[in-house]
């Protein structure tokens, strides 16, 4: 397993030295949000398939399905998995590819990584996968490497988001194509009200009596909140230079996937 060097790791811009972000509905100061994400995720990483059927009652399996669908990979491709987890969208790519192609399962977080790759080799996964400990700001890899790259349910607790996806452009080959599945903004106000009462009552319940931890379910619950919407993350990543750039909801907003391509 690859790890980080603290040389890689990204600096502070100079606006951003000394300066706050967002950790759920806290400011904190920016030099502490990884760390208090990983906090988050160490705590769950245990629990997270489980917990994922029950807080989406499956639904997240079709949200991925219509990922791999979207995303163009073929035999032989090379794909990076970014926040891969526990490699749902790993085991599907890695499916795809064959023997001639690669999947990188990469996640920031050694418990989740821990997690996605015992999982993997258990099912007889391995052969054509590689498991990478990284920063979504700073990905370890060389420019143009990648045909597609993926993130499902990670870039909302990146500190950096701009960054992140200006380094996912770097490691895309010309052509090559960017996949973002994120909960989103509904489109309806009455599910909107709705989710918002689920998100803010069952979820930390849950959390609590399934994985004994209802602080990180709270805090995913306003991680969603503080995520851009559909059209903000769109332009984001026109900003950052992908091109063909669109979206698509799912359950009527609460989640979208952000396709875009790399010129």
């Amino acid at each position: 397993m690859s790890q980080i060097t603290d040389s890689q790791k990204p600096e502070a811009s100079a606006h951003q030295t000394g300066g706050q972000t967002h950790f759920g509905y806290k400011n904190v100061p920016i030099q502490e949000k990884e760390a208090r994400v990983a906090d988050v995720f160490h705590s769950v990483a245990s629990k997270y398939d489980l917990m994922n059927d029950l807080m989406s009652a499956g639904i997240h399996r079709l949200w991925k399905r219509f990922t791999i669908e979207t995303s163009g990979v073929r035999k032989g491709h090379r794909v990076l998995d970014i926040a891969g987890g526990t490699g749902d969208l790993t085991m599907k790519f890695a499916d795809i590819v064959g023997d001639d192609g690669e999947v990188v399962l990469a996640d920031i977080n050694a418990s989740m990584l821990k997690v996605g790759r015992d999982r993997l080799l258990d099912k007889g996964y391995g052969r054509n996968i590689e498991f990478v400990q990284a920063n979504a700001e700073c990905l370890p890899f060389p420019d143009n490497h990648f045909d597609c790259v993926s993130i499902a349910f990670g870039l909302r607790n990146v500190t950096n988001k701009d960054r992140a996806i200006e380094s996912m452009l770097r490691v895309l080959k010309p052509g090559g194509r960017l996949l973002i599945l994120e909960f989103s903004k509904p489109v309806l106000p009455i599910i909107s009200k709705a989710y918002d009462l689920y998100s803010f009552t069952a979820l930390p319940v849950m959390g609590k009596l399934i994985a004994g931890d209802s602080e990180s379910y709270q805090y995913l619950a306003e991680s969603i909140r503080m995520h851009p919407d559909q059209e903000t993350l769109k332009a984001m990543m026109e900003t950052a230079g992908f091109a063909r750039c669109k979206f698509y909801n799912m359950t009527a907003g609460v989640v979208a996937l952000h396709t875009g391509i790399k010129p």
